[in-house]
């Protein structure tokens, strides 16, 4: 039974050997890293730059919402730099899906992927059915109200929509289609319209401060009342706050940081790019940090300009731009506002939809999904089944519901993704051995008489003379966790560092439902849950230092995330914390959804997942005479379980 169970156990943590070559990508490389940087932008940089900054501004933060948008910035950085790292050493299509599956074993690769999927194709449908809401508002709901009267779709529950949006399915269609086609148009298409979006960004900017007044950042209680001739206590106290440039205090400032978070979520697509960027190692690392850079420096921009045009207690949550331009006299502005909407719904739209594919071709290209989904067209290199499966699911769903209920299941997907990442940054940096074959030199064995020989030259620290191969095996001590017997990575120090940072994440997880649920008593300082608390920050603490004492490994890459292992930490309790936010109805939602990739899983991708069949090879392996090299990554269990 025992045996059973450890079988099961290491069928799901087993890791996908990475070997970059074998032969050449099938996509076709021709993005640039300016192209990358244009998809990351337009990804990210979509309507809510147009809507969010109002929205927040007037309810949460007032002026100081450039400082939600400064601290949600950081926050995505951290996610962003840990992307950045594994582009630089990845350079495989699978986003996140990858990072775990090569990192932390194929059951949490399959989490990942599955809920990935999940937020493109719901962030897909609402970003559709938000295009058509805006074209709609454009020409005076003429196509609401012509649905509404025909095709109306009164169904109890709030399930499906009021009306099928026709103009949202044939617009993802559409994109299905030019996205089938060929990643160069897709390429085209996008930068020219997030070009348009930045420079509709740079008009309302440069607007603001010619328009604005530094006054509005420093209102008070007589601007208020003379304003609005409301003198109710309740009413000032909702509406205006304590005036000045942050008018509803600390907590205001928090509260729209975790809002304005959302906004940066998108640059992730760029690491689907991998066999499909010119230079991935470079260009994905640049891509990343670039585009978020861009996006904090237009959100920030506008933001100001809104709230010096015009007072944060009198903007319009629904479209602050056009208020904001007709109050200062410049109305007509609100049609150039209206085709930089559209624009960057557009860019939107195709950020959405051009990672979902890669996903589901990667997942199905390693077993875990139906291999039919990983066909690719000759011609164009693009997955075109899952392009075109990934297209119409998202259009049936743009068409027939209601997805404001689904929206925070994005949610979830996206952070999780974040967290994974941020967690195999931190356990790969501390792993003897490298990942790929292709630019780094790997550590190749064969196996001879059941013995390993070492076939490939030097490798650096981890390789040469003084590797590990050449010393016996270590035998775990207390002391190793603060003073480690080598200055390189050991297969004990690595393991050290992934059991302690199994048991971090579960401190860190445990704690951030604490700061959920107790916020309250933590805020008047109930002894019993401040306690709780300060345990488990301690604990955090103690852990941290034990993965820091531990021997970082040397290899070379394009692009180290700094601060190790502070920054990817902390990025994985922001995300962390950020899902503990969600209420239970999307949790509920969330353990449905699992309910179905499981069944899925445990049904197929198990028993078909490529590793699962060259493990079965293995066994076959006992003859001195089959001497095929095995790439190990610095793990050398490969070679213990097929050893006679």
């Amino acid at each position: 039974m025992v045996d059973k169970m450890a079988s099961v156990g290491r069928m799901l943590l087993r890791r996908r050997v990475l070997d970059c070559s074998g032969e050449e990508t099938r996509f076709a490389r021709c993005l640039s890293t300016l192209d990358l940087v244009a998809l990351g932008v337009g990804s990210t940089l979509g309507a809510g730059v147009y809507v969010l900054a109002g929205e927040v501004a007037r309810e949460k933060a007032g002026p100081a919402i450039v400082l939600c948008f400064l601290v949600a910035a950081l926050s995505s950085m951290l996610a962003g730099l840990c992307y950045a790292e594994f582009g630089a050493r990845v350079p495989k299509t699978g986003s996140a899906y990858l990072y775990s599956y090569v990192t932390v074993g194929e059951i949490w690769a399959f989490i990942t992927g599955w809920n990935l999927i999940l937020s493109y194709v719901i962030g897909t449908a609402s970003v559709a059915r938000a295009w058509s809401s805006t074209f709609d508002n454009l020409i005076e709901q003429k196509i609401s109200s012509f649905f509404k009267s025909f095709m109306a779709m009164k169904v109890p529950g709030n399930v499906l929509a009021e009306y099928p949006d026709l103009f949202a399915l044939v617009l993802i269609l559409l994109l299905t289609g030019l996205l089938a086609f060929g990643v160069s148009e897709s390429a085209l298409v996008n930068k020219i319209f997030t070009g348009i979006n930045l420079v509709v960004l740079g008009f309302v900017i440069m607007s603001g401060f010619v328009k604005g007044n530094t006054a509005n950042w420093n209102l008070t209680l007589d601007n208020f009342i003379n304003d609005t001739n409301v003198t109710s206590p309740e009413k000032v106290e909702n509406s205006f706050g304590n005036g000045g440039f942050a008018p509803f205090g600390f907590s205001g400032v928090l509260s729209g940081a975790a809002t304005c978070f959302y906004a940066f979520v998108g640059f992730d697509c760029i690491a689907t790019t991998s066999e499909e960027a010119k230079n991935p190692m470079r260009s994905i690392p640049v891509g990343i940090v670039a585009s978020l850079l861009i996006c904090f420096f237009a959100y920030f921009g506008v933001s100001a300009a809104l709230t010096l045009m015009m007072p944060y207690y009198k903007l319009n949550t629904q479209s602050p731009l056009p208020e904001a331009f007709s109050y200062v006299g410049w109305a007509p502005a609100r049609y150039i506002v209206a085709a930089g909407s559209l624009c960057a719904l557009s860019t939107s739209l195709l950020g959405s939809m051009f990672p979902m594919p890669r996903v589901i071709y990667a997942m199905a290209e390693d077993g875990l999904l139906f291999r039919a989904l990983s066909s690719m067209n000759k011609r164009t290199k693009t997955p075109l089944l899952a392009t075109m499966v990934s297209g119409f699911v998202a259009a049936l769903m743009a068409f027939l519901f209601d997805l404001a209920a689904l929206v925070d299941l994005m949610s979830i997907g996206t952070l999780l993704a974040y967290s994974l990442v941020a967690v195999c940054v931190l356990i790969l940096r501390y792993q003897p051995g490298t990942l790929n074959s292709s630019s780094q030199n790997e550590k190749l064995v064969e196996l001879v008489g059941g013995e390993k020989v070492a076939v490939s030259g030097d490798s650096g620290d981890e390789y040469g003379p003084d590797s590990e191969d050449h010393i016996p095996r270590e035998k775990f001590s207390a002391k190793l966790l603060l003073v480690p017997s080598r200055d390189v990575p050991t297969k004990m120090s690595g393991t050290i560092v992934y059991a302690t940072t199994a048991v971090i994440s579960v401190l860190i997880t445990l704690l951030c439902v604490v700061l959920a649920v107790n916020l309250d008593e933590l805020m008047v300082g109930q002894p019993i849950w401040v306690t709780v608390c300060i345990v488990l920050a301690l604990l955090c603490f103690f852990c941290v230092i034990i993965i820091w004492r531990q021997p970082e490994s040397k290899e070379a890459l394009t692009f180290k995330v700094p601060l190790l292992p502070w920054l990817p930490l902390f990025s994985v309790f922001v995300n962390i914390y950020l899902m503990m936010q969600l209420d239970l109805a999307t949790w509920c939602r969330f353990a449905v959804w699992m309910g179905i990739g499981f069944l899925i899983y445990f049904f197929y991708g198990i028993w078909n997942s490529t590793e699962a069949l060259n493990s079965n090879q293995r066994k076959y392996i006992s003859s001195p005479k089959n001497k095929s090299p095995i790439y190990l990554g610095g793990d050398e269990s490969e070679v213990e379980g097929i050893s006679p």
